[in-house]
């Protein structure tokens, strides 16, 4: 599992409290602030991924974001130790050690184990027994290692005292309360009270309150002036100025309210606000978890009177010259922006020795960047060496700074998201126009009012990845041109010819496809928040979905916001589909008068080529598993393939046995099968050329066998009508021949159907694929020879012939004699070897391939990593399609 597959996973169900002028958000209920220079009107069909496409630019890499990878981080941390329940003995506990991080999900290992990870094991913070180092003690519980090591030391009590001496251990408010499993970020709720440094004093603090938490961002309000919000500040939680409730009292600093605010109360007004939020903070203190990344601060070597260049962070638009005026300490200092006019207008900072945007001499000129000289300098051509001169001052030392040449990642034309400077509480998207050194310079797209480029660090903890927002239900400013796109939001799915509908999907009788009611209620937070959706892929996945790429999506997807969480299956479901246009085509028609839903554009990509459809997705979690049902029925498959309801062993549909007697016959797309009478499949066949001929012009020539196998099949079936319709070919396997099952035609052609555009000239493919209609492979002619006609079971007991290739067939399904996952590199080899790829078991002895990454590899990847040719690398993958079946059919449960 991904950390970062796509932030679904650590959605901030944030609500805004921003004032009264703003457009709503379209995916929540947020405001946007009013800007000096006034932003565009949100537009509610902004799309990161169309707009990317578009400008043919790409998003900045989300690891360039320190300060959002740090705030996705889990509370707990790696090596840290705790006790849970052995899971042969639940009465009984033992210590384990935390491996990795998942969200809310900890690998664990159990004390004992050493580097051995073959028993490592997941589970959920919210619902695992786990409880602190020393829990056991406390309760009087049995701490006992698991059998399989029990023999393994003499004196478990001394292995016990040397493993914890020195370790880190959970801390027990996270494990336990209502803190448990919570992230440092949603440990800050609204109402939290920190202390906020003073912007010029160092030794100044006072208190304020959040009033917002957007993914990690605050928005704090000074205690006092809870009446107004034109002071509020915006913050990372991370930055270095946020400090406890009581930091400033152990360290005797002043707690004072800022000199701009100072005036604003009285002395006896703002001594009762301190008083009544030094209870508060007392009564509910913010967990000490906040602040563990923040980075402590190393000693600075200026002094006073050092030149440098530091970018205006009033106005940052321009780099100018500036002097060292005081030094507080040897962490802080002040640098103010030099102005040589009689009547200056003193622009200082409060810095430290890892400040962003103080640079050394010179730096401007080695990148070519232009340095903007002090008010009131005479010269004509701004000179560092003159300007030395006549103020009689020394340059600030390299090593004063940090590395100044560290950009992150980060490249010319990059899109991300970024704060505007003049409006802190407004996020626009952003262009990076250049990348010098650690320093960027950005463009702000959707303002009305033109603005010059302004430079950030690349550090900075006011740019975010792409998406941030929307997985945080923040207003996003979009670009102007962006509201163009509502016109163009007609469906681009090119037209498909469509089969006749006998029954409408909408008619279908309920009480013929039952299906299991989730209670919902108590499991998820909210109304717009969706419970957890299961992929149950051992359901019938109908005509249009490709059963092996359907095993291959994760378990399940969510909880989280509906609109995101249901967006993140749909697309799933697309990329699953042989003809992934034909899926988004249907996706269009789902929709009920009766829905709170809203409108998203959803892509699909097919030989090359991008489709997008506008789709209605359901806002509510009432109404989530209602819309999975009737997408479900749209795609003709089992209507617990996708829903809240986790399916184990056996579907409550039954849709293993009942797939085409049942499906086939109420989602009423095609008639129900009919077997002819004996005689009647030669007449019908030999009528019937023009598909033939049809399917020998396809491009693929491994679908084209595939085809033309099932086109005798439906004609067979009474089907001759509906066979000359363009109906997409994934739908002519389904209702192929009952004797076969689904799970063995996945077994047999997955492979076959990877949508891989062809680099020969049409007309050789035309060619070589009549040439192969006529001369098909052995096994083909095999299958065609006994499709033609339906086979009773008492016909296969009386046909020899015919037991013999069933007994093929079954030959043909592998049984595997271990887990695939526990594979070792020799056992993938020796498993290759066996196969007719024999020859490239080298390759995976050169590349270490174990049995998780054999679990892992897909065309693509074959042809691209093992630089095959498309003929072998179908080859190999449908061995490996044949260990994914036997995997899913044998362990994975």
């Amino acid at each position: 599992m991904d950390t970062r597959t796509s932030f679904i996973t650590t959605m901030q169900e944030s609500q805004h409290l921003s004032p009264e002028k703003g457009q709503g958000l379209a995916n929540g209920d947020g405001e946007q602030f009013d800007s000096d220079e006034g932003s565009s009107i949100e537009d509610a069909d902004f799309n990161w991924d169309e707009f990317l496409e578009e400008t043919g630019a790409s998003a900045a890499p989300h690891t360039s974001f320190k300060h959002v990878e740090i705030s996705l981080q889990s509370s707990f941390q790696p090596g840290m130790k705790l006790e849970v329940a052995n899971k042969s003995n639940p009465d009984t506990y033992w210590v384990a050690t935390i491996i990795t991080t998942c969200g809310q999900l900890l690998l664990l290992r159990y004390c004992g184990y050493g580097d051995d990870r073959r028993a490592d094991f997941w589970c959920d913070v919210m619902t695992a027994d786990l409880h602190p180092v020393g829990w056991c003690t406390q309760n009087s519980k049995v701490l006992m290692p698991p059998d399989a090591i029990k023999e393994k030391y003499v004196d478990w009590t001394e292995f016990l005292i040397h493993d914890l001496t020195g370790a880190r251990t959970a801390p027990a408010n996270l494990l336990e309360g209502p803190l448990r499993g919570k992230n440092p970020v949603d440990l800050i709720t609204v109402d939290s009270l920190i202390e906020l440094q003073d912007s010029q004093n160092p030794f100044q603090y006072w208190i304020v309150s959040v009033v917002e938490n957007v993914g990690g961002r605050l928005r704090l309000r000074y205690v006092g002036l809870e009446e107004t919000e034109s002071y509020d500040q915006w913050l990372f939680y991370l930055d270095c100025r946020l400090r406890p409730v009581g930091w400033c009292q152990e360290n005797k600093y002043r707690m004072d309210p800022p000199a701009d605010i100072y005036s604003l109360k009285t002395i006896s007004e703002w001594k009762c606000a301190l008083e009544k939020s030094l209870n508060d903070a007392a009564n509910f203190p913010l967990p000490m978890e906040v602040f563990k990344d923040h980075a402590d601060l190393r000693s600075h070597f200026f002094t006073v009177g050092m030149k440098l260049e530091a970018v205006n962070m009033r106005e940052p638009f321009h780099i100018c010259p500036a002097s060292v005026t005081k030094v507080f300490n040897n962490h802080y200092l002040q640098v103010t922006i030099d102005d040589l006019r009689p009547e200056a207008s003193k622009i200082s900072m409060l810095c430290h020795a890892d400040s962003l945007g103080i640079l050394p001499i010179q730096w401007c000129l080695k990148n070519g960047v232009n340095l903007t000289p002090p008010k009131g300098y005479s010269g004509q051509d701004f000179d560092w060496a003159d300007y030395q001169k006549q103020c009689g001052a020394e340059a600030a030392p390299h090593l004063c700074f940090r590395n100044t040449s560290f950009s992150r990642g980060f490249t010319k034309n990059m899109k991300l998201e970024a704060v505007n400077p003049r409006n802190p509480a407004e996020i626009c998207v952003a262009s990076i126009t250049s990348v010098k050194g650690r320093l960027m310079w950005l463009h702000l797209k959707g303002l009305q009012m033109p603005s010059p480029e302004y430079i950030v660090d690349v550090e900075s903890m006011d740019i975010f990845p792409v998406g941030w927002c929307e997985a945080n239900a923040y207003n996003l400013t979009s670009p102007h041109k962006a509201v163009l796109r509502r016109k163009r939001r007609i469906a681009v799915v090119q037209p498909e010819k469509k089969l006749p509908s006998s029954v409408p999907v909408e008619k279908i009788p309920h009480d013929l496809c039952p299906v299991p009611q989730p209670d919902t209620t108590g499991t998820i937070n909210g109304r717009y928040c969706c419970p957890q959706l299961y992929i149950n892929h051992r359901c019938f996945s109908g005509p249009y979905l490709n059963k092996g790429r359907i095993a291959e999506l994760p378990q399940s997807v969510g909880p989280g916001k509906c609109v995101l969480v249901l967006k993140e299956v749909l697309s799933m479901v697309i990329n699953a589909a042989y003809k992934p246009g034909s899926v988004l085509r249907e996706l269009q028609l789902v929709e009920d008068p009766q829905w709170n839903f809203q409108e998203e554009t959803l892509k699909a990509k097919y030989r090359g080529k991008t489709y997008r459809a506008t789709v209605k997705i359901v806002r509510t979690s009432d109404q989530v598993a209602d819309f999975c049902r009737r997408v479900c029925a749209k795609l003709e498959c089992c209507p617990n393939l996708f829903s809240p309801v986790l399916v184990a062993e056996v579907c409550p549909e039954n849709c293993s046995i009942h797939t085409k007697t049942k499906y086939t016959y109420y989602y009423g797309k095609r008639k129900k099968i009919i077997k002819p009478p004996i005689g009647e499949n030669n007449n019908m066949k030999s009528g019937h050329v023009k598909p033939a001929r049809r399917r020998k012009r396809r491009k693929s020539i491994f679908v084209q066998k595939k085809r033309r196998s099932s086109a005798v099949d439906l004609n067979a079936a009474g089907s001759a009508e509906e066979s000359e319709e363009d109906e997409p070919d994934a739908v002519e396997d389904e209702t192929g021949s009952e004797e076969t099952s689904s799970e063995l035609r996945d077994d047999q052609t997955d492979t076959s159907s990877a949508e891989v555009p062809s680099a020969r000239p049409r007309r050789a493919v035309t060619l070589r694929s009549s040439t192969e209609s006529d001369r098909p492979p052995p096994m083909e002619r095999a299958r065609r020879s006994r499709r033609p006609q339906p086979i009773s079971c008492s016909e296969v007991e009386k046909s020899p012939q015919v037991k013999e290739e069933v007994k093929h067939e079954e030959e043909e399904k592998l049984i595997l004699d271990s887990n695939p996952l526990e594979w070792t590199v020799t056992d993938v080899v020796r498993f290759i070897k066996l196969t007719d790829c024999a020859p490239l078991a080298k390759i995976f002895q050169e590349q270490d391939i174990d049995g998780q990454a054999l679990l892992l590899l897909t065309l693509p990847t074959v042809q691209e990593c093992m630089e095959l040719k498309l003929g072998p690398a179908i080859k190999l993958c449908h061995q490996i399609e044949r260990v994914k079946v036997a995997f899913y059919a044998q362990y994975a449960n």
